[in-house]
């Protein structure tokens, strides 16, 4: 019996006979001779069909193979570098063929589809070349983020998803039944991480959160996987160290393991390449006296438009791909007014009206990857901002309680998968980045 191999491991068995399994992804030919594309989940192999190899009614079999039937195939690997696939440079000269279960009608063709035919039939979908890529490349993203904070003394702790209470913004909360009560999809494992913390010192967790945000944006998903950090003993300066440290091994790692992803997708890796500490950082209002130069200066009514801001206000999707076009690499933008981020942030000092916060705005114009801040320590403090902000205090008693036995100045991240995996793989929407989305208008498939 001949070992059954993976494509990905196909170069390491040139010479042997050896079974493989997988889906027809396309084939070509006619007369004596076809030629079969075929899949298994970790690459592509041409495999070549002629019929002096075959006994007769395997090699009619593989002249009707319709697009993804699923097969058995058995024959010697030989290496050309003329042969397609992922890897290239090796084929399979067929000597045995089981059909498995013939596809008939395959809805997903060569020809073109639009966006919602693809996205009806994402389950089917996922398996082009292009999403494959995507999500390999995802993967090693997850893998990337997990390791660096393995291995630099993080803790994986997991949070709730179902909360009593609002994270950050209250307008953007799904509301369940919990026997009776009101509970919430959490929007963030910050708060418990902040518990966790307390008892491990260097966590993060790694797992879905919830917005109930009615945006149709490129940026947006209603249903998002979140990376957060929370660090105890740790400043704002020290945060933007580790992030950046974090982003580059993302960056790097992707590039080392998934070049023939990359050029699936045809991204451009010299943009990739630059991105290696340190990066840029300056204050919200430094930026937004770059973003009322800009505005001054452009002859464009709609980019003058887009562009105005004023000290005080949120920046927009418009505002961070101007700011992130001035660098080549992420930028951090610190400092942020009080009033645009959430209740736990750090007030700086002499400044009550700006927070000890910060951005890691992506270039290309993706926008904010990464944002975290200094978390208030101080329970009075926090027990005022709570009050402010017309949270409920009762939902937060936990909470508020961490304050009160060791209380240390701490700081911590959320780093948005989606988001991250939109820039690295240069992705026009997120959609592509998880392999089910879930959008203002969509929850199926």
């Amino acid at each position: 019996m001949t070992a059954i191999v993976r494509i990905e491991d196909i170069a390491k068995h040139v010479g042997e006979t050896v079974t493989l399994q997988g889906w027809v992804y396309n084939k070509t030919g006619k007369g004596k001779l076809h030629f079969i594309r075929l899949r298994d989940g970790s690459g592509q192999l041409q495999c070549v069909a002629f019929r002096d190899d075959l006994p007769e009614d395997q090699f009619e079999t593989a002249k009707a193979l319709t697009q993804e039937s699923s097969v058995r195939i058995t024959g010697v690997v030989k290496a050309d570098e003329r042969a397609p696939g992922f890897p290239g440079g090796y084929e399979i000269a067929v000597q045995a063929l089981e059909l498995i279960q013939a596809a008939v009608d395959y809805p997903i063709t060569p020809k073109e589809h639009g966006t919602e035919f693809l996205m009806d039939n994402r389950h089917l979908w996922l398996r082009s070349n292009r999403q494959w890529a995507i999500l390999r490349i995802r993967a090693t993203i997850v893998r990337a983020m997990r390791d660096w904070l393995d291995d630099n003394g993080f803790l994986l702790v997991d949070t709730p998803i179902i909360t009593p209470a609002a994270g950050e913004d209250t307008t953007t909360l799904f509301e369940i039944d919990y026997f009776g009560e009101p509970a919430y999809l959490a929007q963030t494992g910050q708060l418990y991480n902040e518990a966790n913390m307390g008892a491990f010192g260097r966590v993060y967790c790694f797992g879905p959160t919830f917005r109930a945000e009615k945006s149709k944006t490129r940026r947006h998903l209603i249903e998002f996987w979140m990376l957060e950090p929370e660090i105890a003993f740790c400043s704002l300066e020290e945060l933007m160290d580790i992030e950046e440290a974090l982003v580059t091994h993302i960056v790097q790692q992707v590039l080392a393991k998934n070049r023939m992803e990359l050029e699936i997708i045809e991204r451009d890796v010299t943009r990739l390449e630059r991105i290696t500490a340190p990066f840029a950082r300056i204050s919200y209002d430094e930026a937004v006296e770059r973003l009322q130069a800009l505005h001054a200066q452009s002859e464009d009514p709609e980019q003058k438009e887009l562009l105005q801001i004023t000290w005080g206000e949120d920046f927009g999707s418009p505002h961070e791909t101007a700011l992130a076009e001035m660098f080549d690499k992420p930028v951090f933008v610190y400092h942020y007014p009080s009033a645009v981020k959430a209740f736990y942030m750090q007030p700086v000092d002499g400044r009550p009206e700006v927070c000890r916060s910060v951005d890691l705005l992506a270039p290309e114009g993706y926008g904010e990857i990464c944002g975290g801040s200094e978390r208030i320590w101080d329970e009075a403090l926090l027990l005022d901002k709570l009050k402010q902000q017309h949270l409920p205090v009762e939902n937060y008693q936990w909470y508020l309680e961490l304050r009160r036995f060791g209380s240390v100045p701490h700081a911590g991240f959320g780093q948005g998968l989606e988001r991250t995996v939109a820039w690295i793989c240069g992705l026009p929407h997120v959609r592509e980045t998880i392999p089910y989305a879930r959008l203002l208008n969509r929850k199926y498939p």
